[in-house]
C-alpha cells in the first residue's frame, strides 16, 4: 500500500451524508416511529447474516450504535436482534437495491429493507416518477467502499505517526468537510480502521459500507431544490434504509 494518505478539503453540501446524519439525529416525534422501524430492519438484517452477538458481529455493532444514537429504546433493539436470529417471529426482512435517474439526471442507488417487495417497489418507483426520474442502471458509476465519519471535534489524527498508523490500519483517503472528516477504506479494511479509531478513543458518527460515485456532478439552483425534495421523499418511505448519489 502507498504510504501517502490523500487529504482533501470539501465544503459541505445540503444533501451530503453529514446532512442525512444530522436529520436523523434531529428527527421529530411524529417521524420517530418510522426511523425506529428503519433502524430495526437494519439491525435484523445484520443479526440474520452473522449472528446476534455484537462482540463478534461488526455490522450488528455498527447498527446498534446507530440505533442508540437515535435514542431507540433498548427493548426495540433487542426485539430487532431476536427477529433477525429467528427468535422473535414476524415477517422475514429482505434487502433490495434499486438504481435510477433522479432530478436533473442525477444518479441514485436506493437500499430497501422490507417484508413486502411489491409495496417497496411501488413506493420507490413512485418517488422517482414524481420528480421526473425513472428506475434505470447506474451502478456502473458506483463502487463500494468502507466509509467512516468523524465529527470535527472528535478528529485527532494530528501527527505523522498517527497518520502512518491510520494508513497501516487500512485508510485510503481522508476528506475534510465543514461538519467533520470522512475516511475511506476498502470494504475489507473498514472494521480494522474502526478498531484503530476506537482504540484512540475517537468516537465516530457512522461506519459502514457505502456506494460511492466514481464521477460526481455539481448541481445548483432549482435543480438542487428538486434533488432535496426527492431526498425528502425517499426519507419518508419507511422501507428505504439508505440512499447514495453522485451529486456534489
Amino acid at each position: 500500500m502507498s504510504s501517502i494518505l490523500y487529504i482533501k478539503n470539501k465544503p459541505m453540501s445540503g444533501h451530503s451524508k453529514w446532512a442525512t446524519i444530522k436529520r436523523k439525529k434531529e428527527v421529530t416525534d411524529s417521524k420517530r416511529g418510522a426511523v425506529f422501524t428503519k433502524l430495526g430492519n437494519i439491525i435484523s438484517i445484520a443479526a440474520r447474516e452473522k449472528g446476534g452477538d455484537i462482540e463478534t458481529n461488526f455490522s450488528l455493532r455498527m447498527a446498534v450504535e446507530k440505533a442508540k444514537a437515535a435514542n431507540m429504546p433498548k427493548e426495540n433493539i433487542e426485539r430487532a436482534i431476536k427477529r433477525g436470529t429467528g427468535e422473535g417471529g414476524g415477517e422475514q426482512i429482505v434487502e433490495l437495491i434499486y438504481e435510477g435517474i433522479g432530478p436533473a439526471n442525477s444518479q441514485f442507488i436506493v437500499k430497501v429493507l422490507t417484508d413486502n417487495k411489491n409495496r417497496s417497489a411501488a413506493s420507490v418507483r413512485h418517488a422517482f416518477t414524481k420528480y421526473g426520474g425513472s428506475l434505470g442502471t447506474v451502478m456502473w458509476n458506483f463502487e463500494q467502499k468502507g466509509v467512516i465519519r468523524v465529527s470535527s471535534v472528535e478528529f485527532r489524527i494530528s501527527n505523522d505517526e498517527d497518520e502512518l498508523e491510520l494508513i497501516e490500519a487500512g485508510a485510503d483517503d481522508i476528506l475534510k468537510e465543514e461538519e467533520g472528516v470522512t475516511i475511506y477504506t476498502k470494504p475489507e479494511n473498514l472494521q480494522k480502521v474502526k478498531k484503530f479509531l476506537d482504540e484512540k478513543k475517537i468516537n465516530t458518527e457512522s461506519a459502514e459500507i457505502e456506494y460511492i460515485a466514481k464521477d460526481e456532478v455539481e448541481i445548483s439552483g432549482e435543480d438542487k431544490e428538486k434533488i432535496e425534495k426527492f431526498i425528502d421523499e425517499l426519507d419518508g418511505i419507511e422501507d428505504v434504509s439508505d440512499y447514495y448519489n453522485n451529486v456534489l
